[in-house]
Formats: C-alpha cells, sequence, structure tokens
C-alpha cells in the first residue's frame, strides 16, 4: 500500500530551470530529487517561479500563487507541511506561514539561529549561498536570524562555473568544476576565519556536496536535508528508534 505524502516541495516551473540546476537535480541529497528522501514526497511545479520571480525580484504575485498552491495541498490532499527547492524564499517565510497555518519552512535559512546557539554567540555561522549579492537582511530577518548573530555570508555568483546560472543558463555545467568551487569556497573561508564553527547551505543544490564540506573543513553542516529531517521526524514520518 502506498503511504500519502505529508510533506510537499514546491518547485520551480518546469522549463524555467537553468540547464546547470537541471544536472544538479539528479543528484541524491538535491530537493527536487525523490531520492533524497526516505519517505514519499509531492513535487509541485508553480507556474512563474524561476530565478527572476524568486532570486533576482522576488514577487508578491508568486507568493500569492504559493499560498493558494499551499492552500490546496492542505485541504484536497491533507499535506501537512510545506518546503520550497529555493533557499531565497525566505523572504516569503512569514507570509507563507501566516496564511496557510501549517509548518512551512521555505529555507535551509531557518536553521541558523539553532546553529548559531549551537556553536555559540561568539563563534560565527558561515552561510554558502547562490548568490550572495541577493541575500539581504529582509531574508534573514524574515527567518529570524537577528543583526547581533555572528554570521559570514559566501557567495557563489562570481565562480566561474556555477555563474552559468545566471550569466549563461542555457548552458551545461562541468560538474567536476563547479564541485571544485564549493569545496574551494568553503575551504578557503575556514582558513581565513577561524571563528567559523559550522556551514548552513542556502541553496537546495548544495546538499550533495555536504559531506565532503564537513569532511575538507572538518565542521557540521547543515542544508535543506537536514531541515527536512528535522521536520519528518516531527510529523512521525521517520523514527530515530
Amino acid at each position: 500500500m502506498n503511504r500519502q505524502p505529508k510533506i510537499a516541495i514546491l518547485r520551480w516551473e518546469e522549463g524555467l530551470v537553468p540547464e546547470g540546476l537541471m544536472q544538479l537535480e539528479a543528484l541524491p541529497g538535491n530537493s527536487t530529487n525523490r531520492n533524497s528522501y526516505p519517505f514519499p514526497v509531492r513535487l509541485v511545479h508553480v507556474p512563474g517561479a524561476c530565478v527572476e520571480t524568486v532570486i533576482t525580484h522576488p514577487s508578491e504575485k508568486l507568493l500569492e500563487d504559493m499560498i493558494t498552491i499551499c492552500k490546496k495541498l492542505q485541504e484536497e490532499e491533507g499535506i501537512r507541511a510545506i518546503a520550497t527547492s529555493c533557499g531565497f524564499n525566505a523572504i516569503f517565510q512569514q507570509k507563507l506561514a501566516a496564511a496557510t497555518k501549517m509548518p512551512i519552512f521555505s529555507s535551509a535559512l531557518l536553521q541558523v539561529p539553532f546553529v548559531q546557539n549551537l556553536i555559540g554567540r561568539e563563534r560565527t555561522v558561515a552561510i554558502l549561498t547562490a548568490n550572495k549579492s541577493a541575500l539581504t537582511r529582509e531574508h534573514f530577518h524574515a527567518c529570524g536570524i537577528t543583526d547581533d548573530m555572528h554570521v559570514e555570508v559566501l557567495g557563489l555568483e562570481h565562480a566561474q562555473e556555477w555563474s552559468k546560472i545566471f550569466d549563461r543558463p542555457d548552458e551545461r555545467f562541468d560538474m567536476k568544476k563547479v564541485e571544485e568551487e564549493i569545496i574551494t569556497t568553503s575551504k578557503t573561508a575556514v582558513l581565513k576565519n577561524a571563528s567559523i564553527g559550522a556551514f548552513v547551505l542556502e541553496c537546495t543544490d548544495l546538499p550533495p556536496f555536504a559531506a565532503k564540506i564537513s569532511k575538507v573543513t572538518g565542521l557540521p553542516v547543515f542544508d535543506f536535508v537536514t531541515m527536512v529531517g528535522h521536520v519528518a521526524i516531527a510529523l512521525g514520518e521517520i523514527r530515530m528508534y
């Protein structure tokens, strides 16, 4: 007997995902790969969701459509919690949660206050993001990240291969180069800043590289997968004992 999904994941509109990100979606650990989960999930394409409406210019119209979809999933399919496939949806966190009245985990950034308390206020949480220039205080505040927390934002938008997402979205990634850029950025940050005590990966395409980041830096890594796991345990989808 097939289990009904309790968790839904809102993803970008089909056909509007950059070619490189589509390659990353094939990796276990990616937010839109069903093999990332030991339980059933409902994947839902959101019309109009893309780089432009989520990252570059967050769209109020998109937010309204997401709220409508969330309510429909809750009422018609019994969905009990909803995530999104892009960490920049953090900017919509409070409005989504208030409108739907069920657990919404829009972004791995929600874990930053938790991680800051885990490692102590004197240490730094390194946030690895797809685009540092687009990540604002508004995103942080929507996730409970206050100005007195010690965070360092590491952006990948200027990395030669990764930047194809924004500059050349129709081009495929050299996956080896992408991995090298991610690992080098993480390792260099720790070498330059000894106060870094943990990583939080904003981008939902980065979890496939989390284990390697942890290995080369010696630090814990929190991401979309750790967040979903936390909610899944709370909903009884998976058990630790």
